[in-house]
């Protein structure tokens, strides 16, 4: 007599609506946490001056809610094209992580500035990219 073996359980693929929850709650932390730094950053005596004109804290925000909104974008769409939408969702972010810092290295702004702008940048990301990852499957 044979047996027919039921099939290995697997795991639910999370939905797009979970992972534009899970996404919306990670940006509106990472935009209070790039906010905290800039001010924390003013507040210490770093300025955050480009070009003579200071980026306002809730500039720091805006930006992050902004480009965490065109992130949520590609990882709908890797959710839905990319054979393996969580390396290649990690492999695209870190690269624009990286790429990010190339306006700030070359703003005509202090050295401190620059750092702080950086540091930003890898708050935000820090906060958004594995929040995201962990809803692609």
């Amino acid at each position: 007599m044979s047996t027919i073996a039921a099939p290995a359980p697997t795991a639910a693929r999370p939905t797009v609506g979970s992972l534009l929850l899970t996404g919306a709650g990670a940006t509106v932390a990472a935009a209070l946490a790039t906010s905290l730094v800039a001010a924390a950053g003013q507040a210490v005596g770093v300025s955050t001056a480009i070009s003579g004109l200071p980026i306002p804290v809730e500039g720091f925000a805006t930006l992050t809610v902004m480009f965490s909104v065109v992130g949520l974008v590609i990882a709908t769409v890797l959710r839905r094209f990319a054979r393996r939408p969580r390396t290649t969702w990690l492999r695209t972010t870190v690269a624009l992580t990286v790429l990010s810092f190339v306006p700030d290295v070359l703003a005509d702004a202090h050295t401190s500035t620059k750092v702080l702008l950086m540091l930003t940048h890898v708050v935000a990301a820090a906060i958004v990219i594995p929040a995201v990852a962990r809803r692609l499957t």
